[in-house]
C-alpha cells in the first residue's frame, strides 16, 4: 500500500496537468471581455500600494480575480501601478472585512526579466498559456511560491527540462526551458529558493513560466508584483 497518498494524488493531478500541456485535453483560452465599469456601479475604491498584485487585492476583498479584471477593464497586457484606484463592486465582495493573508501566499517572478511572449499571444499558431521571460542578468530560476515538485522532465514537448510545482491551493506552476534543474519529485521547495538554471543565450536562454489554478491558464502578470 502507498503510503503518501498526498504525493500520489499530486502527481496524479500534475499528469492530468501535463496532458492539458501537451495538447490532450485543451480548452481554446478566451481573453476577458474589456467593458468599462458603470459610473453608477456601487462599491469601493482600493488604492494600489507598492507591491501589491490583482491577485492579492482580490483575495483581500473576497472578490473573484476574473471579475476584477472585467469590471476594471484590465486587459491581459496591463499591469497595475501604485497609486492606481481599483474599483470594488458591492455585488462582488463576499466579505464585508478585509481578509488577512501572509505574504508567504504571494506568487515572486521566477526570475528578474523582459517578457518577450506575452500571455494570450499567439506564437506559431499556438496561444501562449504563459509569458516568455529573457531574463536581465541571473539566469537562476527561483520558485514563484512555496510547494512541491510534483513533475520533472528532461524534455517535454521540445520545451528543455521542465518542472511542475504543486502549491497545494489549486495553483501549480510550470517552469520550462531551463538547462540546469536542482530539484527532483517530491521535493518541498519554498519561496524565492532556486530550483534550476538557464546557460543558454538568445531564445534559448529563456524561461517559460506558467500559473494555473487546476487545469485553467491563468495570466502570471496578475499575479506577480
Amino acid at each position: 500500500m502507498l503510503k503518501n497518498t498526498g504525493l500520489v494524488k499530486s502527481i496524479a493531478a500534475a499528469i492530468f496537468y501535463i496532458s492539458l500541456l501537451s495538447g490532450c485535453a485543451t480548452t481554446p483560452y478566451v481573453a476577458p471581455v474589456s467593458t468599462k465599469p458603470p459610473l453608477d456601479l456601487p462599491g469601493i475604491y482600493h488604492k494600489v500600494e507598492k507591491g501589491q498584485t490583482l491577485w492579492r487585492i482580490s483575495r483581500m476583498y473576497g472578490v473573484d480575480l476574473q471579475e476584477l479584471t472585467r469590471v476594471n477593464r484590465i486587459t491581459d497586457n496591463t499591469s497595475i501601478e501604485v497609486g492606481q484606484r481599483i474599483l470594488i463592486p458591492n455585488q462582488l465582495r463576499s466579505r464585508v472585512e478585509v481578509i488577512k493573508y501572509t505574504e508567504g501566499d504571494d506568487f515572486i517572478w521566477p526570475v528578474k526579466g523582459r517578457v518577450v511572449s506575452s500571455f494570450g499571444q499567439t506564437v506559431n499558431n499556438m496561444v501562449n498559456k504563459g509569458i516568455r521571460i529573457t531574463p536581465y542578468e541571473s539566469k537562476d530560476i527561483a520558485a514563484s511560491r512555496s510547494g512541491r515538485v510534483v513533475f520533472l522532465s528532461d524534455n517535454f514537448a521540445g520545451l528543455g527540462k521542465t518542472i511542475i510545482l504543486d502549491h497545494g491551493d489549486g495553483f501549480f506552476t510550470v517552469y520550462a526551458l531551463s538547462s540546469e534543474v536542482f530539484v527532483k519529485p517530491g521535493d518541498s521547495v519554498k519561496r524565492g529558493s532556486v530550483i534550476a538554471r538557464i546557460t543558454g543565450s538568445g531564445r534559448g536562454g529563456d524561461l517559460h513560466f506558467e500559473i494555473r489554478k487546476g487545469h485553467l491558464p491563468q495570466n502570471p502578470i496578475f499575479y506577480l508584483p
